[in-house]
């Protein structure tokens, strides 16, 4: 029963062999027609190599560090004010993780819409978002685009509407243009945020060298300002409605101080009891009004340090610097791309395509 089964075991691996075989040795047959097909294909890759626009990379690598100084001391100043922990407590909604959706946002690529760069070959400076439309494409994106052009070109014939150019895009009502425009803006820009140890690596990407590095420079230090003002901005509002107390306080003060020594000084020689009283009173008001002010002074300090201790603060593991190389296209990965699926199709064509070929016209034929 063993003997039998190795035999039938020994002959499969014999056919398979033989098959194997057969069709490396059709391959081999037809091996002029797969060198004219990768022949074909390297011809294709260089043109599609050649066509592509050169895109130049600029990476910022960012790592977030803690902003809080001195939290002891603040958190003492605030158990003597009477304030609660809530009130200095750390809220921290905002992390890392956002920066890919902060950066993918329709408001910051606003933040950069209308910024001016200067490209590498140009004596005058642009905006942003005309530098992006003008971009170069393949010779293909034009062909396909025609059509939408005409499309529209018809369509602008019927339609009593035109988009007025403006100084400034409307988030809440953008035109075609501008949309187009700031979805360009978002394309180019990339983050991503590691969780576990908070470094973030943003990405611009653009067809001028020196506009990529500025653009990268003016990302990094829009997102550092854009988390700072998010982070601050609890403690900002608490802290301006402090100093509103505060100024409050400082003017009651003031006031009571110059009522309290005029009377003073017009009673210098009086000795009526009523006097004594009425003096003992307003003095009663002035000690009680410095004291307000003081506690309203010590609490805008608190609120000041707030402010501080909650702004993020970042280091620049990798500035941002003019690359000069381009990052894209990758002319000899494109090449050897094409070959190969030129090579792979043409066997898979010799193999089984044609056979596959011929019964399906068979069939069609009856």
């Amino acid at each position: 029963m063993e003997q039998n089964i190795n035999n039938t075991q020994t002959e499969n691996r014999k056919e398979q062999e033989i098959d194997l075989l057969e069709l490396v040795g059709k391959l081999w047959r037809k091996k002029k027609q797969i060198c004219k097909a990768a022949g074909y294909g390297a011809l294709i890759g260089l043109v599609v190599a050649f066509s592509l626009p050169r895109e130049y990379t600029v990476s910022v690598t960012l790592s977030p560090e803690s902003g809080k100084t001195g939290g002891s001391s603040l958190m003492g100043m605030a158990s003597m004010l009477g304030l609660s922990d809530a009130t200095i407590a750390d809220a921290d909604a905002l992390n890392v993780s956002l920066f890919p959706e902060i950066i993918a946002s329709t408001p910051f690529a606003l933040e950069l819409y209308s910024m001016q760069v200067k490209p590498e070959k140009s004596d005058t400076t642009v905006a942003l978002h005309q530098f992006v439309e003008e971009q170069s494409k393949p010779w293909w994106g034009y062909v396909f685009a025609l059509p939408g052009k005409a499309i529209g070109g018809v369509m602008s014939l019927f339609s009593d509407k035109e988009e007025e150019e403006r100084i400034a895009p409307d988030p809440f009502h953008l035109t075609r243009k501008e949309e187009k425009s700031l979805m360009l803006i978002k394309e180019s820009m990339k983050a991503e945020a590691d969780k576990t140890t908070g470094i973030t690596t943003i990405t611009v990407t653009l067809q001028d060298p020196v506009v990529t590095a500025v653009v990268a420079d003016s990302v990094v230090n829009k997102l550092q300002q854009y988390i700072a003002d998010y982070r601050t901005r609890k403690a900002t509002e608490d802290f301006n409605y402090q100093e509103v107390i505060y100024n409050k306080a400082k003017a009651e003060f003031y006031s009571l101080q110059q009522e309290y020594a005029r009377y003073v000084d017009r009673n210098q020689k009086i000795t009526l009891q009523s006097a004594k009283i009425e003096q003992e009173r307003m003095k009663d008001q002035y000690d009680l009004a410095y004291q307000l002010f003081q506690q309203a002074a010590t609490q805008l300090e608190v609120f000041r340090a707030k402010i501080q201790e909650d702004k993020p603060v970042f280091a620049v593991v990798e500035p941002a610097s003019v690359p000069l190389k381009p990052s894209a296209p990758r002319k000899v990965i494109i090449l050897i791309g094409f070959v190969f699926l030129a090579v792979v199709g043409s066997g898979a064509w010799i193999l089984f395509g044609k056979e596959l070929w011929e019964d399906v016209k068979k069939g069609i034929r009856g």
